[in-house]
């Protein structure tokens, strides 16, 4: 048995060697997707574009990559987290401005009332951000906003907001800078909170943060040049502003875009629009154990049945958390 043992491994041996060297087999680049048709598409995306003399060969240059940050890198209920530093804000200055307990929609930050605080929208979130991010400078608000990161934790999960990533998107994005992509965050968050994390959580850098903007004033403080925040507004990158934004701050359209809502659909139509092939995607998180589900009936991270309509008629790609990623955030374990 062991001289018959011996004689196969030495055949297959004479074989190999007849075929020439062995190549080591590529790790899997996406371990945290399972082998469903998104993460395939993804990779055929991928190879088509950075092979060259690939009919679909995109030069490193154009290789634009976009992504939401709430729910599409990181958790975004039971609200998005800048919006969690906007009440604790609001929370922490309150008692220099006493007529907010009677004040709309400071009251109802105050109070807790997240519902009636969810119905004022764009023009509530826009007051409570100029009342409680502005009259500082940009460095002090660094400070604020990265100490507040580091103390304060998920009210379901028990851990800081910088550890809610989603594993699989991290990935995403590690493949395609691999490949020479250019990844940029374009997000309705403001863009000066998201600095504060984005390089440690997803390995952007700030000046690869496209989101939304309040004024800035260079001032002479304390005898030392600083820019300070004003309470207006510069710009809102949500919706059509996401388009407008990647056109506004990056200069290029992408040719890789991943959102998860609503305010996601004119930057993937934009996407759609390149002149080559491009890659649309959209995390729909139907994962109640794991983490959350919600759809059309959401106020946060609405993902309505048009969307989804929309996404299948054009060949977008839909990532079902359940069923595509074996894995959310990095400290849990594998699906079976």
């Amino acid at each position: 048995m062991i001289v018959r043992c011996w004689m196969v491994l030495s055949a297959a041996l004479i074989g190999v060697a007849a075929l020439g060297p062995v190549r080591a087999q590529s790790p899997d680049p996406l371990p945290s997707w399972n082998d469903n048709s998104v993460k395939l598409n993804i990779i055929d995306f991928v190879a088509r574009v950075t092979t060259e003399g690939s009919a679909d060969y995109v030069d490193p240059q154009d290789r634009v990559a976009t992504f939401d940050n709430d729910g599409t890198l990181w958790v975004e209920q039971p609200l998005y987290t800048s919006f969690v530093f906007i009440i604790d804000r609001v929370k922490a200055v309150s008692n220099q401005h006493p007529d907010w307990k009677k004040k709309e929609p400071f009251k109802s930050a105050l109070d807790g009332n997240t519902k009636k605080l969810l119905s004022y929208g764009e023009t509530g979130a826009v007051a409570l951000t100029a009342a409680t991010h502005s009259g500082m400078t940009t460095v002090e608000f660094n400070d604020i906003a990265s100490n507040w990161l580091k103390t304060v934790r998920h009210p379901r999960f028990k851990r800081p907001y910088t550890d809610l990533t989603y594993k699989p998107m991290i990935e995403l994005l590690d493949y395609l800078r691999a490949n020479g992509f250019i990844t940029f965050i374009v997000s309705g968050g403001g863009v000066e909170f998201m600095r504060a994390y984005t390089e440690q959580c997803y390995g952007v850098p700030p000046w690869q943060v496209v989101g939304s903007s309040g004024k800035t004033q260079f001032r002479m403080w304390d005898a030392s040049p600083t820019l300070v925040k004003l309470p207006d507004l510069l710009f809102f990158d949500d919706g059509p502003g996401k388009a407008e934004g990647i056109n506004h701050y990056i200069g290029r359209q992408p040719i890789f875009a991943f959102g998860n809502s609503n305010g996601d659909k004119e930057m993937l139509e934009w996407t759609a629009n390149c002149a080559g092939v491009c890659f649309m995607g959209l995390v729909h998180h139907d994962d109640a154990v794991r983490e959350y589900a919600y759809g059309p009936d959401s106020d946060v991270g609405t993902f309505p049945v048009a969307l989804m309509e929309q996404a299948k008629s054009n060949g977008w790609n839909v990532v079902s958390m359940k069923d595509d990623w074996n894995v959310i955030f990095s400290w849990g374990k594998p699906s079976l």
